[in-house]
């Protein structure tokens, strides 16, 4: 049992570093962060709301994907470089969620999702 010991510690250590459950690894981070980030480094806005919802206001410089229409081909026009840092966001929180664990899946690896345009305290645009 003691040889088995420093296996079993490894394989418990292991499962914990599993990343989000919501099926891709992801960060979730608060609105002020990702308003710090924009400010700071070179980021992709990436607002996965509908066309419509787009139109009607979001954050200066996001570019949409809707999150229904995330796919490989449709995620490489919008983010060609897989380790490029992405800022995810929605209306509330929801959709957001579901596009960055897509986008994780697809191999994307610093994706920031910050919940929904709906609580913005910042500047938005038509």
């Amino acid at each position: 049992m003691k040889r088995m010991m420093p296996l079993l510690l490894s394989l418990l250590l292991l499962a914990g570093c599993g990343g989000n459950s919501a099926g891709g690894s992801y960060q979730q981070i608060t609105q002020e962060e990702a308003k710090e980030m924009m400010d700071t480094q070179e980021v992709i806005i990436l607002d996965v709301r509908e066309q419509d919802e787009y139109d009607s206001g979001h954050i200066p410089g996001a570019v949409l994907l809707p999150v229904g229409s995330i796919d490989e081909t449709a995620a490489a026009e919008v983010i060609p470089e897989k380790d490029s840092t992405v800022l995810v966001y929605c209306r509330s929180g929801n959709r957001s969620k579901t596009a960055s664990s897509t986008l994780a899946e697809l191999g994307y690896t610093n994706i920031y999702e910050f919940g929904g345009i709906n609580t913005w305290p910042y500047e938005t645009e038509t």
